[in-house]
């Protein structure tokens, strides 16, 4: 009797234990792809669910948008420059059952569709379309990799440029053509400048020599700024007509 009732004992134990081991929680944010002998048949929605061990197997998918770091990649742009750029791919599994049964580890699978695909559009275009053109280029990508990787049960959030590594002799040349272009445009200013003071100078003379006693009278203004500084040397230039004039004064008087 005993013996009867410790085997008994045991094999409510053992379908108390086979029971808890096929309780299974899927989250809010995640489903369930359910096979029974291997074969698919179910999606498993968030909740308390029962997978039976031995027989019925699962698998768990994440469907919250990831970021997956697309390494540095070496790559030759259309007007052959050598460079290097990396970025981030932003995607979702938009199709649990897909992702599960149509590729094998759909993570390494779109990183490295990631890869390529960024490899091939950055040889489409020249290094200044890349570096004036960024979001252009990272929308063509994300395209692509969208396209691509729809039968994969996943959809493409976006795509994000990091950086473009240039060589060094290339660094050096664009940054003499930053110079250049600088020196340019100083070059340009400074001209206009000059125009607008010439300008502006011509206006002066016009009204100086249409009043009569004028330009004396700035000329004395500019000997008294200049005076102003002890450590400066005036030399006070008199006009002939006032020269002839004292001496004309002069003869007068005697």
């Amino acid at each position: 009797m005993a013996l009867q009732f410790t085997f008994l004992y045991g094999i409510i134990v053992l379908v108390v234990l086979y029971v808890l081991s096929s309780l299974k929680i899927v989250n809010e944010y995640e489903r369930g792809v359910l096979f029974f002998l291997g074969k698919y048949i179910g999606l498993m929605k968030p909740g308390l669910k029962i997978v039976l061990p031995v027989i019925m197997s699962w698998e768990r998918v994440d469907l919250r948008v990831k970021a997956v770091d697309v390494p540095d990649q070496d790559a030759i742009t259309k007007d052959n420059v050598s460079i290097k750029v990396n970025a981030v791919l932003y995607y979702k599994v938009d199709d649990a059952t897909k992702a599960i049964l149509a590729v094998e580890h759909y993570r390494f699978a779109i990183s490295q569709l990631a890869q390529t695909t960024m490899r091939d559009v950055v040889g489409e275009v020249s290094l200044d379309e890349l570096l004036s053109k960024r979001d252009s280029v990272s929308k063509r990508i994300r395209e692509i990799v969208d396209e691509s990787s729809d039968p994969w049960g996943i959809k493409v959030e976006g795509v994000e440029l990091k950086h473009v590594e240039l060589p060094e002799s290339l660094k050096r040349i664009i940054g003499k053509e930053a110079e250049a272009e600088r020196e340019k445009r100083a070059v340009i200013i400074k001209a206009a400048g000059e125009v607008i003071a010439s300008t502006n100078m011509a206006k002066a003379a016009d009204t100086l020599a249409k009043a009569p006693g004028a330009l004396h009278l700035r000329t004395l203004q500019s000997i008294n700024n200049i005076s102003s500084d002890a450590s400066n040397t005036v030399i006070f230039a008199i006009p002939l007509e006032v020269l002839r004039a004292i001496e004309g004064f002069k003869d007068k008087k005697t």
